[in-house]
């Protein structure tokens, strides 16, 4: 496990190098951890085996279909606008600005190229985001309505809202244009329920999606009832983590902080298990689940990587986490291909045509081992042949396990 330990301490040596100037951040020391982990074991037993995605994800009852694409990797989502109209507290970043429509990196002039690349690349679901979708409307009304006329009939799409300028017009226009999912931010809202009892009987799913915040967690499980009868399904909940945006706001609450490949909330995680481990004990009829950091962090990322590198280079070895491998014996290397706008000035870059349309990219190389030794060999492919049960000790070893499945 030295490997791992390692890896660990290099991360936490970063993120305290990264908020240096924030000397009130209180990092959690060995003990806090240890003390951490083993009530995160007790609350994971009471949830029992319900886990998906490499136990990154604790669930009870069931998660929304669209989780469920977002965990196949088949799922885009497109920032509509950076913009937003609330100030919650826990946003990791400022959305103050509008600008374009864009998702991984590239801009979405318009509807039209937007279908396009959700057909090219074969998407199942489509989320839009932002900011706050609902302060460009007609623009959001716009690009869903194209989807439905360019894309396949079953492509499933869902909405996020902080719900403030939601209303019975907006709410049944999307409805017309066959909006699949709702996802209201009650955090934003003083934890109001009034907007998304308008959404009831118009929008087929609702989603309550919120940060897991541990001074809101008894509030939670006592509105649970409340947003049963309000036509909710499903209760997402996010981890809270540490940014550059956020740290005066977080600091202030006396979290303790985690150290991973960001800094998270100790106690945002320990909040969503008791809430999980709550419904189940009262038997309660709506689905919730935990969305970690780790799935966002590694299922997302590892998702979007595989959709690209099998259709930019679909004769390739691409691994379960979506790079390519190159493997020759003597050697192992692994690249990471990344899609850009068509208008990046940039150089090392390359176009691809895909179903009529040309997209730019990039590959670059994220790890390389030449002159391997035979006994490297044959360890790297016991490796690949069966993904171990705790991560190798060898640092080779342990760096090509983090490529292939974390």
């Amino acid at each position: 496990m030295e490997a791992k330990y390692n890896w660990l301490n290099s991360l936490l040596n970063k993120n305290k190098s990264d908020f240096a100037q924030w000397p009130d951040i209180q990092w959690a020391n060995f003990y806090i951890a240890n003390d951490y982990q083993n009530k995160r074991e007790d609350l994971l037993k009471e949830i029992g085996n319900s886990l998906l995605f490499k136990d990154t994800k604790p669930y009870y009852n069931h998660i929304s279909k669209g989780c469920e694409i977002c965990g196949s990797g088949k799922w885009s989502c497109l920032f509509i606008t950076n913009k937003c109209n609330a100030n919650c507290f826990y946003c990791p970043t400022t959305q103050l600005n509008d600008e374009k429509p864009s998702t991984q990196g590239l801009d979405f002039d318009n509807p039209d190229d937007y279908a396009d690349y959700i057909n090219n690349f074969q998407f199942d679901g489509v989320s839009f985001s932002g900011g706050e979708p609902l302060l460009f409307f007609e623009r959001t009304l716009e690009y869903i309505k194209t989807l439905r006329i360019k894309c396949k009939s079953d492509l499933y799409i869902w909405m996020y809202t902080n719900g403030i300028l939601a209303d019975e017009t907006k709410l049944k226009a999307l409805a017309d244009e066959n909006l699949n999912e709702i996802r209201f931010d009650i955090g934003a809202t003083g934890f109001s329920l009034d907007k998304v009892k308008l959404a009831k009987g118009i929008i087929p799913n609702i989603t309550i999606e919120i940060p897991s915040i541990p001074e809101e967690k008894d509030r939670i499980i006592a509105m649970l009832p409340q947003m049963i009868e309000a036509g909710v399904t499903n209760l997402n909940l996010h981890h809270l983590r540490l940014t550059k945006h956020n740290v005066y706001k977080l600091v202030k609450r006396g979290y303790t902080i985690i150290s991973e490949e960001r800094p998270l909330v100790m106690e945002s995680e320990l909040a969503a298990l008791e809430i999980i481990s709550k419904a189940k004990e009262l038997g309660l009829n709506i689905g919730i689940n935990y969305c970690s950091f780790h799935f966002k962090n590694r299922f997302q990322k590892a998702g979007y990587r595989n959709v690209v590198a099998k259709k930019v280079f679909p004769d390739s070895s691409v691994t379960e986490n979506g790079y390519i491998r190159e493997y020759r014996g003597s050697s192992i290397c692994y690249y990471t291909v990344k899609l850009f706008s068509n208008s990046e000035q940039l150089s090392n870059l390359s176009t691809v045509n895909i179903d009529g349309k040309i997209y730019t990219f990039s590959i670059a190389k994220v790890f390389d081992q030449l002159n391997l030794a035979i006994e490297d060999k044959k360890r790297i492919d016991e490796l690949l042949e069966n993904e171990p049960d705790i991560p190798p000790a060898d640092d080779l070893l342990f760096k090509i396990w983090q490529l292939e499945y974390i």
